[in-house]
């Protein structure tokens, strides 16, 4: 088992570092290479909250702040700047896609932190089963490789607009079909 290193003196310069990244718009975070500094007590959980030190971060606009400098390497996330790079604990998805609308476009999704996308080539959406349970758990590429959990109350107004198409069950959006079950899992 691997102890995690927590910097503790992060949080505040990392806030600095981001108020004045998203000046210009969103930070260029996949251009940034700075040194892996250790990991700081930070975590998101399932349902989208995060927290700092145990504590959840109260304020929404700190959570969209620091969601505008997360990076995820590998299966790792991190907390980045042009100076510091800090690990963090993501128990799922970093986001949670809270609703969506059906659009000309396709279908509209918008996050917990305010980031709106739709579903297409460029921002899948992908069902994964819990092999114990068979529970799906669906998900939707928001930026770079970063998902958010599409929340319940969303995916079953997705199940709503879905079509059989071939063996599958699943939903067209921005003219991509995405499987959401094989139809013989349906009968």
């Amino acid at each position: 088992m691997t102890t995690q290193k927590f910097v503790t003196p992060s949080a505040q310069s990392l806030m600095s570092a981001a108020q004045a990244a998203t000046k210009k718009g969103p930070p260029p975070v996949h251009l940034w290479n700075p040194d892996f500094c250790g990991d700081i007590d930070m975590r998101i959980a399932r349902d989208g909250t995060w927290f700092y030190l145990g504590t959840p971060i109260g304020r929404p606009a700190m959570v969209r702040l620091f969601s505008s400098i997360l990076r995820k390497d590998g299966d790792k996330y991190f907390l980045v700047t042009p100076v510091e790079k800090v690990g963090i604990v993501v128990e799922d998805a970093p986001f949670v896609a809270v609703d969506f609308d059906v659009t000309p476009e396709g279908l509209r999704f918008v996050t917990h932190v305010g980031d709106e996308v739709i579903a297409g080539a460029d921002h899948p959406i992908r069902v994964e089963r819990d092999p114990d349970t068979g529970e799906p758990a669906p998900y939707i590429l928001i930026r770079r490789n970063l998902e958010a959990l599409i929340d319940r109350k969303s995916f079953y107004r997705l199940i709503d607009q879905g079509h059989e198409q071939g063996d599958q069950f699943g939903v067209t959006s921005a003219g991509v079909f995405f499987a959401i079950s094989p139809l013989a899992d349906l009968a």
